[in-house]
């Protein structure tokens, strides 16, 4: 399936002065013209012209709406554009090990040349309330009982 790209300008809002041209209708269409040429240069292909409006501030608190005529234009994504629009899309849910933990991994890129993001453990983070037992598993979280929270800090109720 072949995929764009698309690109939003203003449209001119007034014509370009050129040798024997002297209407202002031929002139707009001059600056038209010549903005589509440099688009296409560009490798940009002309879709269509809109008319949208434009919600903008007016005064200290009010707001008005002002309509723009804009061009749209679209390109063809080359493969490498391709693998970054890939990647921008959702992905699946994240795997967890044995624990519940989820495993972390890298999210691919053209452009990243970064090392894969660190697990809490080889960051050298203390495990949170899970420490390892002999047997090198993981043992519960340890969980204080509000009645031994109580006793410890001595109790000023009477």
């Amino acid at each position: 399936m072949a995929r764009y790209e698309y690109k939003v300008v203003p449209a001119p809002a007034k014509g370009t002065k050129a040798k024997g041209i002297k209407t202002p209708e031929g002139r707009f269409a001059l600056s038209v013209e010549e903005l589509l040429n440099l688009q296409a240069a560009e490798g940009w292909e002309y879709q269509r012209a809109e008319l949208l409006p434009s919600e903008e501030k007016s005064g200290l608190t009010g707001s008005t709406t002002n309509w723009r005529n804009v061009l749209i234009f679209r390109r063809l994504l080359d493969a490498e554009d391709e693998r970054a629009v890939l990647v921008a899309q959702p992905l699946e849910a994240p795997k967890h090990d044995a624990d519940g933990i989820p495993i972390a991994r890298p999210i691919p890129g053209p452009e990243d040349t970064r090392a894969p993001a660190p697990i809490a453990e080889e960051v050298n983070d203390p495990p949170l309330n899970r420490p390892e037992n002999d047997a090198g598993t993981r043992t519960p979280p340890l969980v204080v009982q509000p009645s031994a929270q109580r006793d410890k800090g001595g109790s000023s109720e009477n």
